[in-house]
């Protein structure tokens, strides 16, 4: 039963269809020379060998003070890229192609001295057991892609599931969030949803 999805026949948006600021994959040819992250977070690659392992410490070896002043600016097209290529946990496609995280629905908020991401996620169905993992797997991902100037705020689209409330108040609690991280077996689901991330 698990292998078979509650909505089987889910709206697929082309992934040619898709805003992105990256190159299609015919165009990529020899310019793909960097990773999407080098530009965000220069040491966020490699926090990604391993997301659920234990926090490493790197230090810059950039000891100009000038470029210490230097904030990248991100903006909402690059936080989508970030987060449309993860795996649906029930569809062999992306949350992008599902349209369960769209463009329209993620803003940034910047507050000194920290700037807010919300993300709305729209499940497929109303009744999406799957919601909370999704968040999480969206919470993960900025996370782990993010500078720590960033904070973020994964919510359920208002009218888009049954238990919206419930779900968006479990995504941004701290402390549930860190306990959903030391199950294993989500833990595992949370991986393979992420396996897809360019």
């Amino acid at each position: 039963m698990a292998s078979d999805p509650l909505n089987a026949n889910p709206t697929i948006i082309s992934p040619s269809d898709l805003p992105t600021r990256r190159g299609r994959a015919s165009s990529l040819g020899s310019q793909a020379t960097g990773s999407l992250l080098a530009g965000l977070n220069p040491v966020s690659s490699q926090m990604l060998d391993d997301p659920f392992g234990p926090a490493k410490s790197f230090s810059s070896n950039n000891s100009d003070s000038e470029d210490d002043e230097v904030v990248e600016t991100i903006d909402e097209q690059e936080i989508y890229d970030l987060i449309s290529t993860i795996s649906d946990p029930e569809h062999p496609l992306t949350l992008g192609s599902l349209a369960v995280v769209s463009l329209p629905d993620i803003s940034i908020t910047p507050h000194s001295p920290f700037t807010t991401v919300t993300v709305l996620v729209t499940p497929t169905i109303t009744h999406c057991s799957l919601a909370t993992v999704i968040g999480l797997g969206v919470r993960v991902r900025l996370e782990q892609s993010l500078p720590p100037r960033f904070r973020v705020d994964v919510r359920i689209k208002e009218g888009s599931h049954t238990t919206a409330e419930q779900v968006s108040k479990q995504l941004n609690d701290k402390e549930r969030v860190a306990a959903a991280l030391e199950n294993d077996t989500l833990r595992g689901v949370l991986n393979k949803m992420l396996e897809t991330c360019r």
